[in-house]
């Protein structure tokens, strides 16, 4: 097998492996390398077939070695199986160690676990009792998790290990296990009533500006929602001065305790402007930017932040009804923050109500919306992303429809004005929006860009999903609880319902 690896060439044999309780089993395997077009092995795919050995152990005519490698210090490593005697001498008598195992525990810890991500991680921990040992570390899990998610993300994630711990949670977060609706009810109340605000969330508040009330009227005031209070409630934020009223805009956090408002529609048209809230101030006020030559001015557009202190805005609709497909970037931790198109060699075609999503940094996934096709505007159920580190950032279509498994890929209708939700490990989920036909607005759907290729899949979640998600407001507390504001009873926008969708075990579950 060693010389077939080395050379590059193909090798099928028969290896004896054992179960652990010592019964035998025979290993059809074989190792096929791939090249590349100049020749070089960039790949081996590894088959195994395993069928029942009925050997007698005792009387076989070759060797069969069963070989232990112990720790002087504690018995940490397993047993581990080796071959028949085709891949070792018999006359060998000096025993090889795993090269691995022969590093100190920091070392493997701090160089090499906490560099994989936390599915390998759990892998890895099966096939040997001194690694699974140093990763039921708790520090160990953390890094883990920190390297594959963020910093600022696990830092959000912290309070949920005190209950569950960086182990579970990671496996919670990867395999959704425990992922489920909730319906509660808080207390006070966003008067008067609106729609087409905009909401997020700073910590564990979550805070509401704008929106549309009687007769088209713009909003000014902002409110908040504390959930960590034992009955939350809303309450309206005392601010010196609140921006013009409007709708149709987008409220961000930034740098944990900013809110940052742009676009929309006021009472003189479309806005383009920029205002800070810092919340950490004696008196709240919200203070305008002025970012140098800003983007036209729009509403329905979508934002994000990257890196806690930069402003994404892409797309959205002007005064005079035309799709925009630009997308700007404004840097607000510089001294004299300045809008920044970015420029690219192909675009998305124009659209309104799509989301923009951030996984991985500094990279965003955009989705649905409606789009200009030709002469149209039809909805859309496309996916794009680009990576704004790059020197030139490069828009690029995700192909999502290809086949999976023998089977056709899982693909969301067409939608606008749907809700997106980055998770810690970078996945995205979608539901809700406006959707033609019958097809249930609460469906979840779920993609990692991440992979090589993406393909979307659906996700069953018990519970009580909100009975309607079109034109909702939603946002992530503490990283595992996304909060879905809004909802439509026929005559009036309801703001005191909340619904929530549980990414992992709530600390105040069983």
């Amino acid at each position: 097998m060693r010389r077939c690896l080395e050379e590059g060439i193909e090798f099928h044999g028969e290896l004896l492996n054992f179960r652990k309780d010592g019964t035998p089993l025979i290993n059809s395997l074989r190792l096929m390398p791939i090249h590349s077009d100049d020749g070089v092995v960039t790949h081996v795919i590894g088959i195994q077939l395993f069928t029942e050995a009925k050997l007698d152990l005792n009387n076989v005519s070759y060797p069969v070695f069963k070989e232990t490698y112990q720790q002087q210090s504690d018995k940490l490593v397993e047993p581990y199986q080796v071959g028949a005697g085709m891949l070792r001498s018999h006359q060998q008598k000096q025993q090889e160690v795993c090269v691995l195992l022969q590093l100190s525990d920091e070392v493997i810890a701090q160089n090499i676990l906490s560099r994989l991500t936390p599915r390998d991680v759990a892998s890895i921990g099966s096939v040997c009792r001194r690694i699974r040992q140093l990763t039921k570390n708790e520090h160990v899990r953390k890094m883990v998790c920190q390297n594959a998610w963020g910093v600022d993300v696990t830092g959000a994630l912290e309070l949920m290990t005190k209950k569950l711990g960086w182990g579970r949670l990671a496996r919670e977060l990867t395999t959704l296990e425990a992922i489920s609706w909730k319906k509660f009810t808080v207390g006070g109340g966003v008067e008067p009533s609106r729609c087409n605000f905009s909401a997020c969330a700073v910590g564990n508040r979550l805070f509401l500006f704008g929106g549309e009330g009687v007769n088209m009227q713009p909003m000014d005031d902002t409110f908040v929602l504390n959930l960590d209070a034992r009955h939350p409630e809303w309450r309206r934020v005392s601010v010196k001065s609140s921006p013009p009223g409007r709708w149709g805009h987008t409220l961000s956090s930034l740098n944990g305790s900013w809110l940052v408002v742009f676009g929309g529609c006021g009472r003189q048209g479309l806005l383009n402007d920029v205002f800070v809230l810092d919340l950490d101030a004696k008196q709240p006020t919200w203070k305008e930017v002025a970012g140098g030559t800003p983007p036209l001015p729009r509403s329905w557009h979508s934002s994000c932040t990257l890196e806690g202190s930069k402003l994404v805005v892409s797309g959205g609709c002007t005064d005079a009804g035309v799709l925009l497909s630009d997308t700007f970037l404004l840097d607000l931790n510089m001294e004299k923050p300045t809008w920044k198109e970015i420029p690219t060699s192909w675009t998305p075609s124009s659209r309104l109500g799509h989301s923009l999503s951030v996984y991985g940094r500094t990279k965003i996934l955009m989705f649905g919306g409606l789009a200009k096709t030709g002469h149209l505007q039809l909805r859309s159920g496309s996916a794009y992303t680009i990576d704004l580190e790059k020197e030139k950032p490069e828009w690029r279509q995700l192909e999502c429809g290809t086949d999976v498994g023998g089977q056709n890929a899982v693909v969301p209708p067409p939608r606008l004005d749907h809700v997106a939700v980055t998770m810690p490990c970078g996945r995205i989920i979608v539901f809700g929006g406006s959707i033609a036909g019958l097809h249930s607005p609460s469906q979840l759907f779920l993609l990692d860009p991440s992979e090589e290729k993406p393909s979307w899949r659906t996700l069953n979640v018990p519970g009580k999903p909100p009975k309607f998600a079109w034109g909702h407001s939603t946002c992530v507390v503490g990283g595992t609880r996304v909060l879905v504001l809004g909802g439509h009873n026929g005559e009036e926008w309801v703001l005191n319902e909340l619904h929530e969708l549980c990414l992992a075990t709530r600390q105040d579950s069983p």
